[in-house]
């Protein structure tokens, strides 16, 4: 630029002021290393699933919010737990008080995935759930509410989160130590693969990273090097790539940074490609990286909260321009408070105005060709393969995790961001530029603590009209099983199919493994 300042994206990456240069970029989309996309034809043959994110108070008050998203053209469910739930306690535990129904919906046995789900057909819908450290409890009871609804468990599709790894870097929901939860993970990859074929087995998640503070070279980099780590315990399980890898999907973040954020989305399907053909996979179907994006909450602000429609909007269009397969778009509200019911309507509705209105989905990779964005793209994944080579000199990301090196550059990262805000060098309107004098916001929602009450009620009522003998029998054979190497999703679902609850089968694993 003429007065010589240096522009940066928020990875530092210096942005030139004019790109003349083409890329050496050959293939076409569908084809392998998929940088332009997954698949031939992409969203001129299909959209991608339009998810909303909601899950609150109780199974009854969110399988209300869910008749009401998919009569408003919703076409995948996405479910929120509350922490109780995320972390493997009971709502009349000790620990869950003042957290029950708070940040998701609290389900503590099968009896509560029933009413999650009353009156939707689990075969004709794909659902995600949030879930990680009980992310094999949650999907026993999944299966068994499908059992029980009829369902061909060969047609059940959807997707657990199950990503234990960037819990311990970066959101803390885990467990079990770092050996234990990754044997969970495997097990369910191996009873999946046999019993419930179209099932994502794993969501790896960039997104809980880049909420954490990363940029997004680090959200590329860490997200990919956890996913080589799920690999390569998958091989050393003895389970064949080909097989399981398709079967992995993962779940990034969608930021401010328009260009950049697209050509994160490039680099991490061409990496990814990379990645797993030298590790052994040969199918297209195996090599290729599968997302869903949700905007970025942490870029929501509380100040002019309408403001975030536009950045929801334009985060959105950035997933759509880089190709994902799912999208969550937040509720402008969230910054105060869980979305209401109109915020949640908008939020679908900007994806739907995107698909339907904008012309972007006409052609596939409409941004090919542009200099800046496959300069973009080849700069963001080089950047991350430094990040990835140190990682794997490290032994991978479970060692680098115990060692605190992810953990250290998100925290110094956040830091420079947020020291940035603070002395004006990074613009967000109506925080530190553009700011108003506001009035309260009186329209915020609200989950009353009377949800705890009813969730101990219905679990005394739960364990005075089971069969406590066939409950104990049960857990004792998951403690069992959990001693040595048998796979644990039957136990598991033996033991929700009796109504054992989630907090009395967290506990049979702590007896075993252990708290990290």
């Amino acid at each position: 630029m003429a007065d010589g300042k240096q522009i940066k994206t928020t990875s530092g990456i210096e942005i030139k002021e004019v790109y003349t240069e083409p890329s050496a970029m050959s293939e076409q989309p569908g084809e392998f290393p998929f940088t332009r996309g997954i698949q031939k034809d992409m969203y001129r043959g299909r959209l991608w699933t339009m998810r909303q994110y909601a899950g609150f108070s109780t199974a009854e008050e969110s399988n209300k919010r869910y008749h009401y998203l998919l009569s408003q053209g919703t076409t995948g469910l996405s479910v929120a737990f509350d922490l109780p739930t995320q972390i493997g306690y009971d709502s009349d535990h000790h620990m869950a008080e003042g957290e029950v129904g708070k940040v998701g919906v609290a389900i503590d046995s099968l009896k509560d995935m029933e009413q999650l789900f009353a009156g939707i057909e689990l075969q004709n819908i794909t659902t995600s759930m949030t879930i990680n450290a009980t992310a094999p409890i949650l999907l026993a009871m999944y299966i068994a509410l499908a059992k029980k609804q009829g369902a061909d468990l060969k047609q059940l599709s959807g997707t657990i989160q199950n990503d234990i790894l960037k819990e311990y870097a970066a959101r803390g929901t885990y467990i079990y130590p770092p050996a234990p939860s990754m044997r969970l993970i495997t097990d369910v990859f191996e009873y999946c693969s046999k019993e419930v074929p179209k099932w994502n087995t794993i969501s790896i998640s960039g997104y809980h990273i880049r909420e954490a503070g990363s940029t997004a070279v680090q959200e590329l980099a860490f997200t990919l090097a956890n996913g080589k780590a799920y690999l390569k315990a998958a091989l050393e399980k003895g389970l064949d790539i080909d097989v399981f890898a398709p079967r992995l999907s993962f779940f990034f973040n969608c930021h401010n940074n328009f260009f950049e954020e697209i050509a994160k989305f490039r680099a991490a399907r061409r990496m990814w490609a990379h990645m797993t053909k030298e590790l052994g996979a040969t199918t297209p179907e195996a090599q290729k990286l599968r997302f869903h994006t949700q905007t970025g909450g942490s870029t929501l602000t509380a100040q002019q909260p309408l403001n975030n429609i536009i950045r929801v909007g334009q985060q959105a269009m950035a997933a759509v321009l880089g190709g994902t397969q799912s999208l969550h778009t937040n509720g402008y509200d969230e910054a105060l408070s869980l979305p209401t019911e109109e915020a949640a309507r908008i939020a679908l509705r900007t994806q739907q105005i995107i698909a339907f209105e904008s012309g972007v989905t006409d052609t596939v990779d409409p941004l090919a060709g542009s200099y800046f964005v496959e300069a973009l793209t080849d700069e963001m994944e080089a950047a991350a393969k430094i990040y990835i080579d140190k990682i794997d000199a490290m032994g991978g990301s479970v060692k680098a995790i115990e060692q605190d090196y992810i953990q250290q550059e998100i925290a110094r990262a956040s830091y420079e961001y947020q020291n940035e805000v603070e002395r004006g060098e990074r613009v967000i309107v109506g925080v530190n530029k553009f700011v108003q004098e506001e009035k309260p916001h009186g329209d915020v929602f609200r989950v009353d603590d009377s949800v705890r009450k009813q969730q101990t009620e219905r679990l005394d009522q739960l364990k005075n009209t089971r069969d406590n003998a066939a409950v104990k029998q049960c857990l004792n054979d998951l403690e069992n099983a959990a001693k040595n190497s048998q796979n644990l999703m039957p136990f598991l679902l033996n033991s929700v199919q009796n109504y054992a609850t989630l907090g009395e089968v967290a506990n049979a694993l702590r007896n075993v493994f252990g708290e990290y």
